[in-house]
């Protein structure tokens, strides 16, 4: 049983799973805005929250811990540019809005995600 085991696995091991969730959040703060399906959308949502309510102290530390967790190019647009705009803002930095038709192959149900 997986008791108290948060997390979806999208059927990959531990270290590909890391590296695709860190590719979807990477891809969200670079375009701002993505069409991916619903599972993975609230999979990257609590954790790209928490990266933006990082980058909003403003300091050097919240920055080197943006570049430890995000590659350097992201990490740089969500601290200059993406969490200054939240600075009186309180949580609730993204958006799930779900789209009509599922993907044409498998019917997953499609979402959009992206910034407020």
């Amino acid at each position: 049983m997986r008791h108290l085991n948060k997390g979806r696995k999208f059927g990959r091991i531990r270290g590909r799973r890391k590296s695709f969730v860190a590719s979807l959040m990477h891809n969200l703060i670079i375009k701002e805005r993505i069409q991916t399906t619903d599972s993975r959308a609230k999979e990257i949502k609590p954790k790209v929250e928490k990266l933006v309510t990082i980058g909003k102290k403003g300091n050097v530390a919240a920055l080197r811990l943006l570049t430890s967790r995000l590659p350097k190019k992201s990490a740089t647009k969500l601290y200059y540019q993406i969490s200054p705009k939240y600075k009186n803002r309180s949580g609730g930095y993204l958006r799930i809005t779900k789209l009509a038709k599922g993907r044409m192959r498998d019917a997953a149900p499609q979402v959009i995600i992206e910034f407020v």
